[in-house]
């Protein structure tokens, strides 16, 4: 069986952002792609990105929030930051044949306002990581 390209989703606490990636990636393009996130840290995932991804019948639930294993960054055959500090801050890949790729998305953890406001934030960031992922899945770029 040919092996699939491994996809490393990153963000610095891989709660929210890389988290909705991985789960639009599977649901997408999990029969093309190998699918990873992680973080800078590991901030648990956010229970706004589970719920906003499960009303876009994506479910999240069981994912789990790691930093990032430098095993699996230098067998990724795409590293895509997502925020500015994981991009600034990624560790050196040794891989020289990896694509890496910045989506930089606002930190829906970051919104401030009522609980809607807050909760249309992590709407927003979700269908703009989505619409980034189906390019990707179907321009792989």
């Amino acid at each position: 069986m040919e092996k699939k390209p491994l996809v490393y989703f990153l963000c610095t606490g891989n709660s929210c952002r890389s988290q909705m990636a991985d789960g639009f990636l599977k649901a997408l393009g999990g029969d093309k792609y190998e699918v990873k996130s992680a973080g800078l840290e590991a901030h648990g995932v956010n229970p706004r990105a589970v719920q906003v991804m499960k009303e876009a019948g994506v479910d999240i639930s069981h994912n789990t929030s790691d930093v990032i294993d430098p095993d699996i960054l230098n067998r990724a055959d795409y590293v895509i930051t997502l925020c500015g500090h994981a991009d600034e801050h990624c560790p050196v890949i040794s891989n020289k044949n990896v694509t890496k790729w910045h989506w930089g998305f606002d930190d829906p953890a970051k919104a401030v306002g009522t609980e809607d406001e807050i909760m249309s934030q992590f709407r927003t960031v979700r269908d703009s990581i989505k619409s980034r992922i189906e390019r990707f899945v179907k321009e792989g770029e």
